[in-house]
Order: structure tokens, then sequence, then C-alpha cells
């Protein structure tokens, strides 16, 4: 993996249940943005804030005791930004195949040490596979835009 890309593996613990004896889809949140974080500081190469979690899907519920693997990968960057799709996946620790059980975009932006925007390494697509990625970050970009615009008319 190179820079662009980030996996944390670690077991689901029983503090980690919801009522109904899963792991608490806010847990799987705090994963994403700890995943996100990791990977956008690695790409930017300093402090980054989370500006924007959406389109989260939870596929799959993830069971107590199963071994979990949280992947970010950026797939677009802006001046000062970073698009990250992050995908969690689940296993039982003897079994071979993962499932997915989340996915999400987020995105992050690089911050000096007086905590203004600062620019970030520019990040261009090398496979088909990328630019597919990239693609998809852009039409979410503009879906973003009209529903914020929607949204400011109720705010």
């Amino acid at each position: 993996m190179s820079a662009r890309e980030l996996t944390l593996q670690f077991l689901a613990e029983p503090a980690d249940v919801n009522f109904g004896g899963k792991v608490h889809g806010g847990i799987v949140m705090k994963w994403i943005d700890q995943a996100g974080y990791a990977c956008a500081a690695g790409w930017c190469g300093g402090y980054a804030v989370t500006v924007y979690v959406g389109g989260i899907r939870f596929l799959r519920p993830i069971q107590i005791g199963q071994l979990v693997e949280v992947h970010a990968k950026v797939i677009h960057t802006g001046t000062t930004s970073m698009h990250l799709a992050v995908d969690v996946y689940s296993r039982h620790p003897t079994d071979p195949e993962r499932r997915k059980t989340t996915h999400c975009i987020i995105i992050f932006v690089a911050m000096d040490e007086h905590g203004k925007p600062t620019p970030v390494p520019q990040w261009q697509p090398v496979s088909e596979s990328d630019l597919q990625l990239q693609q998809y970050a852009k039409k979410l970009m503009a879906l973003r835009e009209e529903l914020d615009k929607e949204m400011r008319q109720h705010m």
C-alpha cells in the first residue's frame, strides 16, 4: 500500500455492543473517522480535520469477536481537502472470507499550526479503477452542492 491507503485491523470487543447485541453504529463511525484521519494525516503530512462524512451505508452488522478491517483510501484531492472512501469489513477470525459491512465517503481538510487550511499534495489517478473512484468523488461533490442548497432553505 502507498501513503494514499491505510487499513486498521482489530477485534470487535464486548464494550462495542449495542442494545441488539451487535457492534453499535456509532462505534463503527468512530472507527471510520480514526482510519480516515490516519490516512489523511499520512497523505498531507500533518494535522487534518473531518469536515464531512456522507453516504454512510451499513450493509450488515458486525458481531462481537469478529476481526474488523477499516480501509481508507484517498480518491480525490482539492486544494486543501482530501476525499477518502472508507470501507469496513468483518469476518470471524477463523474464516478467510471477509464481508463488507459499511461504506462511506469522508472529507478532511489539512490544517497548519495556526488552524488555517493548508495545501495538500495532489493525487492523480493512475489506473482505470482510480479514475472511476475520482469520478465517484466528483459526482458526490455535485450532489452535495444541491443538497446544501436545499438544506440552507430550512436552516
